[in-house]
């Protein structure tokens, strides 16, 4: 599953960032200082896709949390 949680956070990961950056842009309060927040909304955007891309992964994978006894 880690492997696959991986694959999923790659392109998650760089969609979230793409996400955050043109609403870093496109938010005249924070685009007034983008040259500052431009790397901290990449970075919520990778951190935010690591758990995101987990629960995917245990999607993918069918692992619901039910016990298999």
């Amino acid at each position: 599953m880690f492997k696959v949680s991986v694959l999923v956070w790659i392109m998650l990961g760089t969609t979230l960032a793409g996400v955050s950056l043109i609403v870093v842009l496109m938010v005249p309060s924070v685009a007034a200082d983008a040259i500052r927040n431009i790397p901290y909304a990449v970075a919520v955007g990778f951190a935010l896709a690591m758990p995101l891309s987990y629960l995917v992964a245990r999607q993918i994978n069918g692992e619901r949390g039910v016990s298999k006894a």
